[in-house]
Order: C-alpha cells, then sequence, then structure tokens
C-alpha cells in the first residue's frame, strides 16, 4: 500500500490474530484490500514502508488492542481516530458484517466525516498501568463474592446458616461451622478465599499509595461514602476535569446520563446509557448505596436520593441509586475543578446566605 501512501484513508479492523486494512483514496478514485499480522513487529515494519504517513489517516474502533496500536501508528506521524465501537451501529449493526466489511466501514466514515466514528482518545501508558491496578483488585473482589456465595449456599442446603458472619471475616470464621462430611470438599474454596483476602488488603495499600501520587483524591474523599477506591477510580479515570465543558456532561461521560428516543410529540422514558467506563459506574453506584444506607450521613445527597425512593417500590429505589451516583459525580467534579471544602448543605446554606443578604439590605 505505499504507493497510496498521501491523501488515503484507511481502516483497520482488529481481531486477534489478524488485522484486516482496507485502504481509501482522498478523491474516493482508489481502493486497495490487504490484511496484517496482529503483532507489533509486523505493524512496525508495515509503516515503515511507506513514504509519507503524515497524510494517512488511519480508523480503528475501541477495543483491547487500539491503545498500543494508535499510540504506534501515532509516533508513525499517522493522524488516528479511534471510533467509539459501541456507537457505530453502521458496523455492527450491518446484516452482512465480516472483518473486510468493517475496515472498509471505517474508512469510508473517516473520509465523510470523523465525527460519526465518535472518536475517543486514549489515556497515557502510565494511566493504564494505575488504572490496571483497580481493575486487577476489582477482578479478586468479584472472585471473593463468588466464593463466598458458594460457601452461603452450599451450608444453606444442609440446615447452616451463616447470616451472622459478615463477607469480610468469612475466611476466618466460617470452618466451625462446616460439618466434617463437607470439609474435603469446602476446605480448599475457604484456602482460595483466605488468599484472595489478603490480595485484596495488598491491593489496597497500592491503591492508598496511588492516592498520595494523586492528591485530589483527597479533596473528594471529603464525601461521606467516597473512599480511597471510588476518588482514585474516578481520577483515573476522568483524568482532567477541565475537558469537560459543564458538570451535566460528566454524568453523559460515565454512563449515568439517561437515554433519549424522541420524535414528533413523543418522547419516551428510558434508562440510563451505561456509556462509558463500567468499573467508575459501578463505584459510584456503591458510594450511592452507602449514602442511602443507614450507615451514610444526613446531607442533602442523602434527602435527594430519599425524596426519589419515597415514591415506593423496587424501581423508585433502584432509580435513587443512580440518581444520587450522577449528582456524586457532579459534586465530586465540582470539587476537584474548583478545589473546594465540601459543603454537605451546601444548597441550603447558599439559600440562608441569600435570605441574611436581603433582610439586611
Amino acid at each position: 500500500m505505499s504507493k497510496y501512501s498521501t491523501g488515503m484513508y484507511l481502516g483497520m479492523d482488529v481481531s486477534e490474530k489478524t488485522i484486516e486494512l482496507f485502504a481509501l483514496s482522498a478523491d474516493n478514485k482508489t481502493e486497495e484490500k490487504g490484511k496484517l499480522a496482529n503483532n507489533p513487529a509486523k505493524v512496525k515494519a508495515f509503516l515503515d514502508g511507506f513514504n509519507d504517513t503524515s497524510k494517512l489517516t488511519v480508523a480503528l474502533e475501541t477495543g483491547t488492542h487500539s491503545p498500543w496500536l494508535s499510540k504506534m501508528l501515532e509516533e508513525h506521524g499517522c493522524k488516528v481516530l479511534v471510533g467509539h465501537a459501541r456507537k457505530l451501529r453502521a458496523i455492527w449493526g450491518d446484516d452482512h458484517k465480516c472483518d473486510e466489511r468493517d475496515a472498509e466501514m471505517l474508512a469510508r466514515i473517516a473520509r465523510v466525516d470523523p465525527k460519526l466514528l465518535h472518536p475517543i482518545k486514549h489515556v497515557s501508558q502510565e494511566a493504564r498501568a494505575e488504572q490496571a491496578v483497580i481493575k486487577a483488585r476489582d477482578v479478586l473482589v468479584k472472585t471473593s463474592t463468588m466464593l463466598i456465595n458458594h460457601l452461603r449456599g452450599t451450608l444453606r442446603s444442609f440446615g447452616i446458616s451463616t447470616s451472622g458472619i459478615t463477607a469480610d471475616t468469612m475466611d476466618k470464621k466460617i470452618m466451625p461451622l462446616i460439618p466434617k462430611d463437607l470439609r474435603p470438599a469446602l476446605r480448599g474454596v475457604v484456602e482460595q478465599l483466605k488468599s484472595i483476602r489478603k490480595k485484596i488488603k495488598d491491593y489496597d495499600k497500592k491503591m492508598a499509595e496511588l492516592c498520595k501520587s494523586h492528591p485530589e483524591t483527597k479533596n473528594l474523599q471529603q464525601i461521606n461514602g467516597v473512599g480511597p477506591v471510588t476518588a482514585l477510580t474516578f481520577a483515573l479515570i476522568i483524568a482532567d476535569p477541565g475537558r469537560f465543558g459543564n458538570s451535566r456532561r460528566v454524568g453523559g461521560y460515565i454512563g449515568l446520563a439517561p437515554k433519549r428516543d424522541q420524535s414528533g410529540a413523543t418522547d419516551k422514558p428510558l434508562g440510563i446509557t451505561k456509556a462509558g467506563n463500567g468499573l467508575l459506574r459501578k463505584s459510584l453506584i456503591q458510594s450511592a448505596n452507602y449514602i442511602l444506607g443507614s450507615f451514610g450521613k444526613d446531607c442533602e445527597l442523602k434527602r435527594y436520593g430519599m425524596r426519589i425512593s419515597a415514591k415506593g417500590g423496587k424501581i423508585a429505589k433502584r432509580k435513587a441509586k443512580v440518581a444520587v451516583a450522577r449528582k456524586l459525580a457532579v459534586t465530586m467534579w465540582r470539587l476537584w475543578m474548583n478545589k473546594a471544602e465540601y459543603d454537605p448543605f451546601y444548597k441550603e446554606n447558599q439559600r440562608q446566605k441569600k435570605k441574611a443578604a436581603k433582610a439586611a439590605a
């Protein structure tokens, strides 16, 4: 493809072993297809074959390989468009979808209007390495939960209740409750649980160290219910709060904003988009759950959620958690942007100040 190295749009459909290529000239007169092995050495050799990559626009989708691949392409001088895979319905919704066609669609969309790709920008490799700590801890927490549920369920089937044992103490207190004939089956599970709980504590220490290198996390933890995990996850995923024009965009970025299906006089109420980083969204929901729970301190966030929850039913409670999580994200963003001190009754205190000012006037 080196003879088409200038004024070209190159679509890359990346799979685990291969990369399908489709090159399209800027004037839409020249096309060429190809295939490349998916490994850094082969990609580098392919790019080195171009005389001039400065006029080459490469389009690919978000995925496992898109971070390192987009970085390599940029280092070789290419203009890179990493399309948001979830929003490319023209590709994943195609009735004749295949890798070759996906690469062609990426190139054609990039040529017509790059905005149709909903392009994203990957964070730095250092930031991704820090995010990997959070993801690794999350995997261990999920595994721990699975093991605990297995222990509880198995013992329940034998008429043994574990309701008096919390998840944090399960690995230490469960063995005396297990009957002798069950111990050969469950001993290994308990031992694995002990090991995983220890590893989770090790990751907690690593996250505490990471928080020291991200001073904004201390400011975010002023909010009751926001701990090191949520604060660090928010800091690493948001990365730069200044890239959001206003606070409303934060909720949409995380996927906590409602979807919309409006046509004419019809505007259907829908659920949240669930776009963006799922780990951050889950952390915010967990913090919201704590705020609304019995341990959550009285504040405007809690009162806001309780008003929604008071409408009754499980659906109202779920809506309350999501609504508080969205408002929590906005509050955290503002604290970070303004480097402000958290006031749990900010709106109420502002109203009181205005009343006092009017009375004084």
